[in-house]
């Protein structure tokens, strides 16, 4: 049936050598190898190429901030010059009048809109009454009240062309222009969040303050700095992004969307169980849950009647058991399927102790109140805020609390003692906090837009402008390297621990009231006004 098997002929010179599918295999599979390892050389190169790149345009922007310096120094030098000559030409000796006059100073341009906006040196930062600055920036905003608020678009304005203090600090010196072109637009350090609008803050509305133009990827070199640095005294400083501040392990490139859960009222509370399979929604009266596990459209698989239809869930939380579930809203009750009872009339936000033992409540008057979960007893109240206490975070000891309020004041608690350790006043209110997992420092989101990022034990902070409206939520990533903030203007975003490198950002079709991070930092969960809750995969 099969022919006879027999030994291979030898090649014979001049016949076309043929290979075995075996020995094609392996030859395709060598030359595979090969190939791929000279990829993986390539990429390797490739990448340092670019971190040289990324190196070369720091230098270059330290560059061009000390020849403006150099340059600015030298224009008001002139004018002082010319100044002084003006004073004492009156009263000189006649002799004097013989002598030729100084050369006048050359007119400067306006900074052409399409180049890169210079950075002043640090002593021209600040906004004494003294500085030529100082009519550039305007009064600090008013604290609103309740987040539902609409806030002022408007902003702050520069003084006219005419204005004495302008003509002492000329902003672009024409000769500067030439010597320094603009960044390419395709530089790696460049790349924008998706919101154009200018920033809130007084300080990135004038010209003369713009820095730094090292901005998240895709940013254009007209985009303005949006990292401050405030130093002890009260200066602030674009913040000099390093190389890897949007690239290394452990740091997300962007974020997808891949469910949304369609809850049916506005969604103020989410969390995440651990392992990712569940997500918990609150809205109007009650708590729905949800499994993620699967993909394909989503309906709760349970719903917890928690408080009465009209009231809202302000905060949930989750005991690392998996099994029971703090809920906290617009009522004096939380509810642990059985119900504590408080004086105060609402409970805006929870935090639970590592040990899953004590639960502690934001109240509406202002108290913070510590819950014995197992004996479902109220243990103890922190009283210091004046007004309501809006966001709650604790350390990973256990051994420190973070609160802060409606009464511009955060505030640190010693939890073995009983007792306030700090506060911290701020001119808005506080909506938002989260203490970073690894210590150190304490993100703050409030009502002016704004989020600072303080360090708990030195007068340090970074002030970060991208949000256009109130700072709703805000939460850090469980490695501490990023963290989340969401706002009234709709938009998620996520920074670089602490200095807020815009590591992605995404808009959603309503106000952002509230967000979640899974414990292994692959999933956010946001809750929003348009009656559902958004699940985003973290990309690596």
């Amino acid at each position: 049936m099969y022919p006879p098997a027999r030994h291979p002929i030898p090649h014979q010179p001049g016949q076309p050598f043929k290979f075995t599918i075996t020995e094609s295999c392996d030859r395709i599979k060598d030359e595979f190898q090969f190939l791929q390892a000279q990829y993986h050389s390539l990429k390797l190169e490739c990448e340092k190429l670019a971190t040289d790149k990324t190196e070369m345009q720091r230098h270059y922007v330290m560059y061009y901030e000390m020849s403006y310096g150099l340059n600015i120094e030298m224009h008001k030098q002139a004018e002082i010059v010319k100044r002084l000559n003006a004073i004492s030409s009156p009263i000189s000796p006649p002799s004097s009048s013989l002598s030729p006059p100084p050369p006048p100073s050359p007119p400067l341009p306006p900074h052409p809109p399409c180049s890169l906006p210079p950075s002043p040196p640090p002593p021209l930062s600040s906004s004494s009454p003294s500085s030529p600055y100082a009519s550039s920036l305007s009064p600090p905003l008013p604290p609103h009240s309740p987040c539902f608020l609409p806030l002022s678009s408007s902003s702050p304005s520069l003084p006219p062309a005419s204005s004495p203090s302008l003509l002492l600090f000329p902003l672009t010196p024409p000769c500067f222009l030439l010597l320094s072109p603009p960044l390419p637009p395709h530089s790696p350090m460049l790349s924008p969040p998706l919101s154009s609008s200018p920033p809130s803050s007084p300080y990135a509305s004038s010209p003369s303050l713009l820095l730094f133009p090292l901005s998240p990827p895709r940013l254009s070199p007209s985009s303005r700095a949006y990292s401050f640095h405030v130093s002890a005294d009260g200066q602030m400083q674009p913040v000099p992004f390093p190389p890897d501040a949007l690239i290394g392990p452990g740091i997300p490139r962007h974020a997808r969307q891949i469910n949304t859960l369609n809850h049916g009222d506005v969604v103020c509370a989410v969390t995440i169980s651990n392992p990712t399979r569940h997500v918990y929604t609150g809205g109007k009266g009650c708590v729905k849950v949800w499994d993620v596990s699967q993909p394909g459209n989503k309906t709760p698989v349970s719903q917890l009647d928690c408080l009465n239809r009209d009231n809202y869930i302000r905060s949930c939380r989750l005991l690392p058991d998996g099994r029971t579930l703090i809920v906290g809203g617009e009522a004096s009750t939380l509810s642990i399927w059985d119900l504590l009872t408080s004086s105060a009339p609402a409970c805006y936000a929870l935090a639970i102790s590592p040990d899953s033992k004590v639960c502690f409540s934001c109240c509406s008057d202002g108290n913070i109140a510590v819950w014995d979960l197992h004996n479902q007893i109220l243990v103890r109240q922190f009283q210091g805020h004046t007004d309501g206490a809006s966001c709650i975070d604790i350390s990973n000891d256990g051994t420190k609390l973070w609160t802060g309020g409606l009464d511009n004041t955060v505030r640190s608690w010693d939890l073995r003692e009983g007792r306030q350790l700090q506060q911290h006043d701020f001119t808005s209110q506080i909506f938002s906090l989260g203490y970073c997992p690894t210590g150190e420092w304490l993100a703050v989101g409030m009502e002016n837009s704004n989020v600072e990022v303080l360090h708990v034990t030195k007068p340090d902070k970074y002030q970060l402008h991208l949000h256009e409206s109130c700072v709703l939520s805000l939460r850090f990533a469980h490695c501490g390297k990023w963290f989340v903030s969401t706002g009234k203007d709709n938009l998620l975003n996520a920074w670089r621990t602490p200095y807020g490198a815009s590591i992605f950002q995404s808009k959603e079709s309503s106000s952002v009231l509230s967000c979640d991070i899974s414990a292994d930092d692959k999933y956010i969960v946001t809750g929003s006004g348009d009656k559902k809750a958004t699940v985003y995969e973290v990309i690596y």
